[in-house]
C-alpha cells in the first residue's frame, strides 16, 4: 500500500552560509542534543494485551469514555464491559495509527523543506527534524506491529490534507500546512491521547515525541514570522483558502468513522453522535489549542479565518500559551 503525489517544486540552493537568525540557530542546537533512540530509550518490556477488560481501578482513563455509553454503543452492546473496553482499545489503536501516518507525513514534508526553504538555518533545522520524524515513525510502527498488533489505515481527511501539502510548490504553504497545522494539532492530540492510553509503553513514546514536536512547531513559527505582512491580497487569499480547507479536514478527522466501522456500529450514527456530543465537541476544540495562537502570531487570523474559527468555537485559544511558545521564549 502506498500513496503517490505528483508535485512540481522549486529546489533552492543558497551560497550564503552565514547564520543570521540566532533564534533558529539556538533551536537547531537544542534539537541536536535532544535526540533519543527508539530502540534503547523506550522500555519495551511490558506486555500489552489488546482488548483486555480492565476495572476502573486498573484503567482510570476508562472513566473518560463514560459519555460514550449513552451514544451508539448503548444500542449495540454497551451494557457489556468487554464491549466498552473494546471501544477504548479501538480508539487507542486508531489514534496511534493516525499519529504514525501523520509522522510519516511530517517526515516527507520536512525532507521537502530541506530542498525548498531559502535560508541555511532552516535547511539545518529541517534536516535535523527529518531524523526526529523518522524516529517517531519507527517508534509508533514498532508499538503497533509488535505490542498492540492492531492498527488502522490512514484516515481519508488526513490523507487529503497530506496530498494538498505535498502537491504544493510554494514552500511557505508546505511549512504552514505541516509545521503549524498538522504538527500543532498532533502536539495537542498527544497530550489528550496520553490521558486516555492504557499502557506505559505508548505513554513513554508519546512523552518523547511531544518534546520534539514542541520544537518543530516553534521552528514553523520562527521561520514564517513576518512572511505574510508584505504579501499581496491575492497571495494572502491563497493562504487563507488553504487554511480554511485544511482546518475543515482536520476537524472532520475526529468523527471516528473508522472506529465505528471496526466496532460494527452504523457509521452515520457514530459520526452524528461524535459531531453532536458536547464532550466530543470540546475534544475537537482542544485539538486546535496549539494552532490558533500561532496563526495569530503569524497574522493569519484574517476575517474569513476568524469567521470559520468562531463558528467552531476555536477563538477561545487565540492567546493560549503552550510548550511551543515556551520553546520560542527559550530561544530568546
Amino acid at each position: 500500500m502506498s500513496l503517490h503525489v505528483d508535485a512540481d517544486v522549486i529546489t533552492t540552493f543558497t551560497w550564503d552560509y552565514v547564520q543570521g537568525r540566532p533564534q533558529l540557530a539556538r533551536l537547531y542546537e537544542k534539537g541536536k542534543v535532544s535526540q533519543w533512540n527508539a530502540t534503547t530509550d523506550i522500555d519495551w518490556t511490558p506486555e500489552v494485551n489488546f482488548g483486555e477488560v480492565k476495572s476502573a481501578e486498573e484503567d482510570p482513563a476508562g472513566q473518560m469514555f463514560g459519555f460514550m455509553d449513552s451514544g451508539p454503543l448503548a444500542k449495540y452492546g454497551g451494557d457489556d464491559p468487554a464491549r466498552r473496553s473494546q471501544l477504548r482499545w479501538e480508539f487507542q489503536s486508531w489514534m496511534v495509527s493516525q499519529f504514525m501516518h501523520g509522522e510519516q507525513g511530517a517526515l516527507v514534508a520536512t525532507a521537502r523543506l530541506v530542498e525548498t526553504v531559502p535560508d541555511i538555518e532552516s535547511k539545518f533545522y529541517a534536516a535535523n527534524q527529518v531524523a526526529d520524524e523518522a524516529r517517531h515513525v519507527e517508534a509508533y510502527a514498532k508499538y503497533l506491529n509488535e505490542k498492540l498488533q492492531h492498527h488502522y489505515p490512514i484516515s481519508k481527511p488526513l490523507e487529503s490534507l497530506l496530498v494538498d501539502i505535498m502537491s504544493e510548490k510554494r514552500w511557505d504553504i508546505t511549512f504552514l500546512g505541516m509545521q503549524i497545522l498538522v504538527e500543532g494539532l498532533a502536539l495537542a492530540a498527544f497530550g489528550l491521547g496520553n490521558a486516555m492510553f492504557q499502557d506505559p509503553i505508548i505513554k513513554q513514546i508519546t512523552d518523547y515525541v511531544m518534546r520534539d514536536e514542541a520544537r518543530h512547531v516553534a521552528f514553523g513559527v520562527l521561520s514564517l514570522q513576518g512572511m505574510y505582512t508584505d504579501m499581496t491580497s491575492a497571495e494572502l487569499a491563497d493562504r487563507e483558502e488553504f487554511l480554511l480547507e485544511a482546518t475543515q479536514l482536520m476537524y472532520d478527522r475526529f468523527l471516528l468513522e473508522q472506529v465505528w466501522e471496526r466496532m460494527e456500529i452504523p457509521v452515520e450514527e457514530g459520526k452524528a453522535f461524535a459531531n453532536a456530543n458536547p464532550l466530543m465537541a470540546v475534544f475537537r476544540q482542544m485539538l486546535f489549542a496549539k494552532i490558533v495562537p500561532n496563526l495569530n502570531k503569524l497574522g493569519l487570523l484574517t476575517p474569513k479565518v476568524r469567521e470559520l474559527y468562531g463558528s467552531l468555537n476555536l477563538l477561545q485559544f487565540e492567546h493560549h500559551q503552550d510548550s511551543a511558545s515556551e520553546e520560542l521564549a527559550a530561544t530568546g
